[in-house]
């Protein structure tokens, strides 16, 4: 990172002079550094270590339903079980004979072919945050080292950039007043490297002021080569030929329009904006994430664009009072986003190459309470996926007569993740990366699921 420093002078939206002078500084996971790096280390990284890379792209789109939904009042519904447990939902038909899902999501009932519902999710650590969801793993899996990576980091590390304009790990959550909620997904052992880009924090911003600064940029660039032209002659070993490739590659990200347009959703047909909607008004929120309808539309743009992973947090599920009226709000506007996202992958002919899957880290309790809530549940939760090529139109395992523990087919995170990493291309069973203490270390805990492939 270069930084011309001078006397600070703040511009109208926040961003000092000062700021406004560093190049190619992005705020990826919980560090600052600079792209430069990122490129070095990635390389440095792929010329120790080699594995299996996708031979074409293949993404994922993780949507987070913090909070813990309600199974019981979304894809599986107990007809048979008393009031005070069964709830207020009625099934209703799909267009797969023989399922029923919960009445508040008739577009998904239509669209059932296009997905498949898993309803007997075990192991779930009942911890208030995403780190099942994004990794796999419970969160003191190799915690001494750094914890496991989120399946966006481990792409990231493993199959690399499509674009290298294009970040090929974003999270779009927007911040949330439980953090949790909000994460986009850690990069564990893997280090800060390989850690998402999240445009909604100051990235964003990083990449609008120098948007607006290109010529300066240039400039800089161009003092930048001169500076490691005084140097080169020093360089016997070529490192900083090398060095200029990586900075290249930032500069690349920096001046690229690729990205800043997959972001903006004006871009967009304004048909295809109405048909995800944009979520509002938000409802039950609290301290939780917004039901932001339109940032599955911008996980499209972005997986279209280059990216292949990008995680959300969708709405604010942790339904201890009320949990019919929020299923409504919540259930309708997921309803809406979720078939408009499988709608336009279709329409593109992507479908089969990008899999999306929406769930929780736990579900809820059989029994309703004093307040018409349901409360924690770790010991069965559900998942709803589409697309990758997966068998769809399938219900896979069930739960007991209340909803409470799993009957037929108890299905693990480690079973889904490894399901989600074939989807993608790669084998779970054999691609793994070195942790830091030279040991390699596999994606997932489990096997991929035969029901899904």
């Amino acid at each position: 990172m270069l930084n011309l420093f001078g006397r600070p002078a703040r511009y109208c939206d926040g961003i000092t002079r000062r700021s406004a002078l560093r190049i190619g500084t992005f705020a990826f996971g919980a560090t600052a550094f600079t792209l430069a790096d990122v490129f070095r280390a990635e390389a440095a990284a792929k010329k120790a270590e080699s594995g299996p890379t996708p031979t074409q792209h293949k993404a994922v789109i993780n949507i987070f339903l913090g909070g813990g939904p309600p199974h019981q009042d979304m894809w599986d519904i107990k007809t048979e079980a008393p009031s005070e447990i069964r709830g207020e939902f009625k099934p209703i038909n799909t267009a797969v004979s023989g399922i029923q899902i919960g009445e508040t999501f008739p577009k998904i009932a239509a669209m059932m072919d296009k997905f498949a519902v898993i309803r007997s999710i075990v192991g779930a650590r009942g911890g208030h945050d995403a780190i099942q969801c994004t990794t796999g793993w419970p969160e003191n899996s190799l915690a001494p080292m750094g914890g496991r990576p989120s399946i966006g980091s481990f792409l990231a590390k493993v199959a690399g950039a499509v674009d290298p304009s294009v970040p090929p790990y974003i999270g779009l959550s927007d911040k949330t007043q439980h953090a949790p909620w909000s994460d986009p997904g850690r990069s564990g052992f893997l280090g800060s490297t390989f850690g998402a880009f999240t445009p909604n924090g100051p990235d964003l911003a990083n990449m609008k002021m120098i948007a607006a600064n290109k010529a300066s940029l240039s400039d800089r660039k161009k003092l930048l080569a001169a500076f490691d032209d005084l140097k080169r002659e020093a360089d016997a070993g070529g490192q900083l030929r090398a060095a200029d490739a990586h900075t290249q590659r930032a500069f690349d990200v920096l001046t690229s329009s690729k990205l800043m347009d997959a972001l903006d959703l004006s871009k967009e047909d304004p048909k295809v904006r109405d048909r995800y909607g944009d979520g509002k008004p938000y409802q039950y929120q609290y301290d939780g994430a917004p039901t932001a309808n339109d940032q599955l539309l911008m996980a499209r743009r972005l997986v279209q664009a280059g990216a292949r992973c990008v995680t959300l947090s969708f709405g604010r599920w942790d339904s201890h009072g009320k949990n019919f009226d929020l299923v409504r709000d919540h259930g309708t506007k997921l309803d809406q986003a979720l078939t408009a996202l499988v709608w336009d992958l279709e329409r593109l002919d992507i479908l089969n190459d990008v899999t999306v899957i929406a769930w929780g880290e736990f579900g809820r309790t059989p029994q309703i309470n004093k307040d018409a809530g349901r409360d924690h549940w770790p010991q069965v939760s559900c998942a709803i996926l589409a697309g990758g090529g997966l068998k769809t139109g399938q219900v896979i395992g069930s739960t007991d007569r209340t909803g409470g523990n799993a009957k037929d087919r108890p299905v693990t995170f480690g079973e889904v993740f490894a399901t989600l990493y074939h989807a993608v291309g790669l084998n779970p069973e054999t691609t793994t990366v070195m942790d830091p203490t030279g040991r390699p270390q596999y994606p997932a805990d489990g096997a991929v699921m035969k029901e899904l492939v």
